[in-house]
C-alpha cells in the first residue's frame, strides 16, 4: 500500500492480523528526459533489447557473464522499472546506473516520459542519486505465518 501516513496504515494492517516487513519500500518517479546515461567501466558491456512493450538491459563481464540487469514495461507514456539487480561481487561499480540509463533511453524511444518504480531500502539510494523522487512509502502486508 502506498501511503504518506505509514503509522496509521501500520496500525490498520496489524489490527487486521497481517504482518509487515521491518523495512518499507518506496514509490519513486522521475522525468525520464533528465535521466543520466552512463557507460560502464571496461571490460563491462551493456546490452539492451526491446520485445513488445518491455525493455531489458544487461551488463555483461567477459568472464562472469551477466552481472547486472533490469527491465522496464512501457505503458503509454509511463515506464515501470522492475527487478533492477547487480550481482554482489560487482556492486559499487556504477553498473546499476548503467542499467537504469540504458532502460530509460530505450523506454523514451518507445514514447515514455515518466519513470515509475518501487524501490527497496537498499535500492533507494541508487535511484535518488539518479534523480528519482520519493512520492510515498510502500507497505506490503502479508498474511500471518500459520503455526505448525
Amino acid at each position: 500500500m502506498p501511503t504518506n501516513h505509514p503509522d496509521a496504515v501500520r496500525a490498520i494492517v496489524r489490527d487486521a492480523g497481517l504482518s509487515l516487513p521491518d523495512e518499507p519500500e518506496w514509490f519513486m518517479t522521475t522525468d525520464l528526459s533528465g535521466h543520466p546515461r552512463r557507460a560502464g567501466p571496461a571490460p563491462y558491456e551493456c546490452v539492451a533489447a526491446v520485445e513488445g512493450s518491455v525493455v531489458e538491459a544487461e551488463v555483461r563481464h567477459p568472464s562472469a557473464g551477466v552481472v547486472a540487469r533490469g527491465s522496464m514495461a512501457v505503458i503509454g507514456t509511463d515506464a515501470i522499472a522492475d527487478r533492477i539487480e547487480t550481482d554482489p561481487a560487482h556492486r559499487r561499480l556504477g553498473l546499476g546506473s548503467v542499467v537504469m540509463g540504458a532502460l530509460a533511453e530505450r523506454a523514451m524511444a518507445r514514447g515514455a516520459k515518466a519513470g515509475i518504480l518501487i524501490a527497496s531500502t537498499e535500492g533507494r539510494g541508487l535511484y535518488a542519486a539518479l534523480g528519482w523522487a520519493n512520492n510515498a512509502i510502500v507497505l506490503i502486508a502479508k498474511p500471518p505465518i500459520p503455526a505448525v
